[in-house]
């Protein structure tokens, strides 16, 4: 099983003089990507450059699509590798993905969900055996439907998500990424509300991401010490900060601080 991931970085397979440099990054996994940043001419020459022993850090590797001309070869050239996880880009279907985790049955599967009939089934995507998490394919999601890549536009997509995630006893879902580069303040703010929502983690795309992106969704001071007070309070139904606080409000206390190694 694929533990609680934050800041996974892609790598496109096909430079390898970029891996160490992605692993160094602050990441705290790194994503070999054959799908999308590989052009159809580079997919053999980056299938052969797959590696895993760059970094100790989680190595996993987002493959071509089942029903593309590369997905078999990618599938063999995964096995007995050492990978942390498989991605599996354009997830729709639980019986195509139960495909994949039949073919890699040592490998975790990380469903990417990046279309209107993947958003249907994702609930039943995120119940096959062998799915560890779900990510969220936001960019592809929409140019399938058709939509702005806006947070207002996305929200009823990211919630179902997280619920299905939830219903399956999943981890957090990983969001999708910020392809606004220039502006830190973007990915800081798509990062916080990804937080918001329940989702645990960003798929970055440049390292410059990272400590922004991970900055977003760890707590802050005041919600530290908000926790603490929670907790201090006792049982039963108080009052702190002149709100309310019983046993939900010290289950959100406690979770805060424990992603701080604290509790």
């Amino acid at each position: 099983m694929v533990s609680q991931i934050l800041t996974p970085l892609f790598v496109p397979a096909n430079r390898p003089d970029r891996f160490a440099k992605a692993a160094a990054s602050g990441a705290d996994a790194v994503i070999l990507d054959l799908e999308d940043a590989v052009a159809p001419a580079d997919k053999d020459m980056a299938r052969a450059s797959l590696d895993a022993g760059f970094t100790d850090l989680p190595v996993i590797v987002r493959i071509n699509a089942k029903g593309t001309p590369w997905h078999q070869a990618d599938l063999a050239a995964l096995r007995g590798r050492g990978f942390a996880a498989v991605m599996l880009p354009k997830a729709e279907c639980p019986k195509a993905v139960a495909e994949v985790i039949a073919a890699l049955p040592d490998l975790p599967l990380i469903a990417l969900i990046e279309s209107a009939a993947g958003l249907a089934q994702a609930r039943a995507i995120a119940a096959v055996p062998g799915v560890a998490q779900l990510a969220f394919g936001s960019v592809d999601f929409c140019a399938d439907l058709g939509s702005a890549h806006l947070r207002e536009v996305l929200l009823p997509a990211r919630f179902e998500l997280v619920l299905a995630s939830r219903l399956a006893g999943l981890s957090a879902p990983i969001d999708g990424v910020t392809v606004q580069l220039d502006h830190l303040e973007v990915s800081a703010a798509d990062a916080a509300h990804a937080r918001d929502l329940g989702m645990g983690g960003k798929l970055c795309i440049h390292p410059g991401q990272i400590a922004t992106i991970r900055g977003a969704f760890a707590p802050s001071r005041e919600d530290l010490d908000w926790a603490r007070r929670v907790l201090a309070s006792g049982e039963g139904a108080v009052s702190v900060d002149g709100a309310m606080v019983d046993e939900p409000v010290r289950m959100r206390a406690r979770r805060l601080l424990a992603a701080q190694g604290e509790g």
